[in-house]
């Protein structure tokens, strides 16, 4: 099994380093592969780094223009080099059985909600999870609340939205994952 994990560039506050740390080393220990964006830069570096420090396996994938500006992580095992940000999404989609957000910025949101919105629309049938550290997704899921109770989402859908606050909540929720029935049908509802 392999989990991709949607993470900030930048390295936030010590906590947050700590938490990605945890739950790389715990997903490594778990014998569960990390797939990420290839970077060596912040929050998503210290996810390499403790898993490979850990005995896991780290896949990183990650675009030629960020290849070009040195971001890439040299001490990858396995780095896949693809096109563009678009091809990088569909190739960590593709090598993962599931998807977690770690604390970030716009990049981490944008990857989430790609990843979130393809299980709806029954693209996928993986697990999506929140790994919530400080409180830091609690505004989002007010927000994601407000947007179910004005009738946008439907309940069913944000519960089916994981939130953990560890490596071992992470792979009790997606042991235990069933995916809602997509979207939109045939039928056409």
């Amino acid at each position: 099994m392999r989990i991709a994990v949607f993470t900030g560039s930048r390295p936030g506050p010590e906590s947050h380093r700590r938490a990605a740390a945890d739950l790389a080393t715990g997903l490594a220990e778990a014998g569960v592969g990390v797939v990420y964006g290839g970077g060596h830069v912040g929050l998503m570096g210290v996810v390499a780094d403790a898993a490979l420090a850990a005995g896991g396996e780290v896949v990183g994938v990650i675009p030629q223009h960020l290849v070009d500006d040195e971001l890439a992580h040299p001490g990858l095992p396995r780095l896949d080099v693809v096109g563009s940000m678009h091809e990088r999404k569909a190739r960590m989609a593709e090598l993962a059985d599931a998807f977690v957000a770690l604390p970030g910025a716009a990049g981490t949101l944008e990857e989430l909600f790609e990843a979130w919105t393809w299980g709806m629309l029954g693209l996928h049938a993986k697990p999506v999870v929140l790994l919530d550290v400080d409180g830091f997704w609690e505004p989002l899921l007010a927000q994601l609340q407000r947007m179910a109770d004005d009738g946008y989402l439907e309940q069913r859908r944000l519960d089916a939205l994981g939130v953990v606050p560890d490596a071992a909540g992470l792979l009790a929720f997606v042991e235990g994952y069933e995916h809602p029935p997509r979207k939109w049908a045939a039928s056409g509802r």
